[in-house]
């Protein structure tokens, strides 16, 4: 019986012992897809460091969005764009009228306390 054990506790230090070495310029998404089919069986730290390179190793999917130009191009549209921001920027800004004093401020009646009505609605 104690033979039988050391023989599984050796077998069990080898297999600790082996950590499974991947081809140089093996991806993570590749080693992770090999471990899928079974080719190879990846520790727990490799499994993770796949997972997490995997953000860094290839681009992530976004929505794209498509427009179509009428025959020109994105560089002529581009152009003509910053023609028109520079049109814009050579162009005095607008300036807004005085306010004017009127007959309002001086038709408030302030002989009165402004009375501030609280609702509290705790």
């Amino acid at each position: 019986m104690t033979d039988e054990l050391e023989d599984i506790l050796d077998r069990a230090e080898q297999q600790s012992d082996e950590v499974p070495t991947l081809p140089a310029g093996t991806t993570a998404r590749q080693a992770l897809e090999m471990e899928m089919r079974g080719e190879i069986e990846l520790t727990p730290r490799q499994h993770n460091a796949a997972k997490v390179l995997i953000e860094y190793q290839e681009p992530r999917l976004s929505a794209v969005a498509v427009g179509h130009m009428d025959g020109t191009s994105f560089a002529a549209a581009l152009e003509r764009c910053l023609a028109r921001s520079a049109q814009v920027a050579q162009s005095p800004p607008k300036t807004l009228p005085a306010p004017v004093v009127g007959q309002t401020d001086t038709q408030l009646d302030h002989s009165k306390p402004f009375v501030l009505r609280r609702r509290n609605l705790r």
